[in-house]
C-alpha cells in the first residue's frame, strides 16, 4: 500500500473516531439533561402529554418527558369533551393527573384549552329541543366552564390557551357557534373571566396557520380591537402545525413580529413537521377535515428515506433559526406530542397513514433532527 492510500485510510479512520466521539458526547448529553437544559436562556420548552401516557401511567414516556421538556400542554384532557362530556358530567381523573405530574417535576403547565368550536358535545350550543341558545344562554353556559375548570386549579397552571382557533385564515371571524350567538362578546368575555378568576394567570389566544398574512391581519386588527377595550390577552400562540415547504421562513418570521409589536408575548404552541405530501395544498389543523387515503400520499410506511430524514432535520434547524433570532419576543416552543407513534399526523387529514413529524422515533429514541438542535447551542 502506497503512502498516500495509508494516509487516507488514516483520516478516514480519525474521521470515523471523531464522529463516534461526538455521538457519544450527544447521547451523554441526552442521558445527563435534556432538550430544555440547552435552551433555558432563550425560552422554555414544551411538549404536549397524550390522554394515553396519563391513563396508562406510561413511565418510560413520562420519564422521557420529565428529561427533555419543562413546560406541558394537555393534549385532550382539558378539552371540553373529554374533560366535560356532558353539562353535569365532569372526568377530572386525566386531567388531575396532568396537572398533578408537572407539579411534581417543576414544570411550567399550560391549560388547552377553555373555550373551543371543536371537540365540544352539542348540549353546549342547543337546548333540548335541539335550539341553538340565545347569547345570554350560551355566555351563562361557557362562564359557568370557565369557573370550574380555572378554579379547580387556580395556583397550580400559571398560563391558559383562553380562545382557540376562532378567525379564519383570510382573516375574517369563523362563523361557529360562539360567533353566530354572541358575535366576539364571548372572545373579551372568556377572557374578562378568566383574568378575575385567576389575575396572575398568563392568558393567550391560539390559533393555526398564523403565518398566512390574511390570518396575520385579522389576529392583529383582534388584539388592537381588545386593547382599546381593555382585555386582558397576554399571549398569542401560533401553533406550528407545518410542513416542509408551508409555510414560508419570512412569513413566519413576520407574524412574530407583528403579534409582538402588539404587545403580546409569542408562543409557538404546537410544533409538529409534516413530513407527507400535503393534500390541501397548505399544511391545516382543522380537526374535522379529512381525505381518502392513497398508498401514493403514504410513501414512509417503512420508515423515512436518509434523505427525507435530512430535509427534516434542515426544517426543524431552520425553524428553530428563527425562533432564537426572536427568543426576546418568544416565551415557549411547545412540540404537540413526543414520540412519532403518538402524533396526531399519522391519521390527519388522511386516516391511517404512518408520519415522522416529532423529534422522537416510535422506540423514543431521538432522531437526527434532535441532535441537530442541539448543535444549535453548542
Amino acid at each position: 500500500m502506497n503512502i498516500s492510500r495509508r494516509k487516507l485510510l488514516a483520516s478516514t479512520a480519525l474521521l470515523g473516531t471523531l464522529a463516534q466521539l461526538k455521538h457519544a458526547a450527544f447521547a451523554k448529553a441526552v442521558a445527563d439533561t435534556g432538550l430544555k437544559d440547552h435552551y433555558q436562556k432563550d425560552f422554555l420548552i414544551g411538549t404536549a402529554v397524550s390522554s394515553a401516557s396519563l391513563a396508562e401511567n406510561d413511565s418510560k414516556m413520562l420519564g422521557l418527558i420529565a428529561r427533555e421538556f419543562n413546560s406541558i400542554t394537555a393534549e385532550n384532557a382539558m378539552k371540553w369533551g373529554p374533560i366535560r362530556p356532558t353539562l353535569d358530567n365532569w372526568q377530572w381523573e386525566l386531567a388531575d393527573k396532568f396537572v398533578d405530574f408537572g407539579t411534581r417535576n417543576k414544570m411550567h403547565i399550560v391549560g388547552h384549552t377553555l373555550v373551543w368550536h371543536s371537540q365540544v358535545p352539542d348540549s353546549v350550543f342547543f337546548d333540548e329541543k335541539g335550539k341553538p341558545l340565545n347569547k345570554k344562554a350560551l355566555l351563562k353556559v361557557m362562564e359557568e366552564h370557565v369557573t370550574t375548570l380555572m378554579e379547580r386549579y387556580k395556583g397550580r397552571i400559571p398560563a391558559w390557551d383562553v380562545v382557540n382557533e376562532a378567525i379564519e385564515d383570510d382573516g375574517q371571524w369563523r362563523q361557529s357557534p360562539w360567533y353566530k350567538a354572541t358575535g366576539t362578546d364571548y372572545i373579551a368575555r372568556a377572557f374578562q373571566l378568566a383574568h378575575e378568576i385567576d389575575p396572575k394567570a398568563h392568558l393567550m389566544y391560539n390559533d393555526y396557520n398564523m403565518a398566512m398574512p390574511g390570518k396575520r391581519a385579522g389576529v392583529v386588527a383582534m388584539l388592537k380591537e381588545f386593547k382599546k377595550k381593555g382585555v386582558p390577552i397576554h399571549g398569542v400562540g401560533l401553533q406550528g402545525h407545518v410542513g416542509m415547504e408551508h409555510p414560508e421562513l419570512a412569513e413566519l418570521e413576520a407574524s412574530i413580529v407583528a403579534y409582538a409589536e402588539q404587545g403580546v408575548r409569542v408562543h409557538i404552541t404546537e410544533l409538529d413537521v409534516d413530513v407527507l405530501p400535503s393534500v390541501w395544498g397548505i399544511t391545516g389543523a382543522d380537526v374535522a377535515t379529512r381525505f381518502q387515503y392513497r398508498p401514493e400520499i403514504d410513501p414512509y410506511i417503512n420508515g423515512l428515506t436518509a434523505e427525507a430524514e435530512e430535509a427534516l432535520s434542515e426544517r426543524y434547524v431552520a425553524l428553530f433559526k428563527i425562533f432564537l433570532k426572536h427568543r426576546d419576543k418568544i416565551d415557549r416552543v411547545t412540540l404537540w406530542g413526543v414520540s412519532d407513534n403518538l402524533s396526531w399526523l399519522n391519521d390527519f387529514p388522511v386516516p391511517g397513514r404512518t408520519n415522522y413529524p416529532l423529534l422522537f422515533d416510535r422506540e423514543l429514541k431521538p432522531k437526527a433532527a434532535y441532535f441537530r438542535l442541539l448543535d444549535l447551542k453548542r
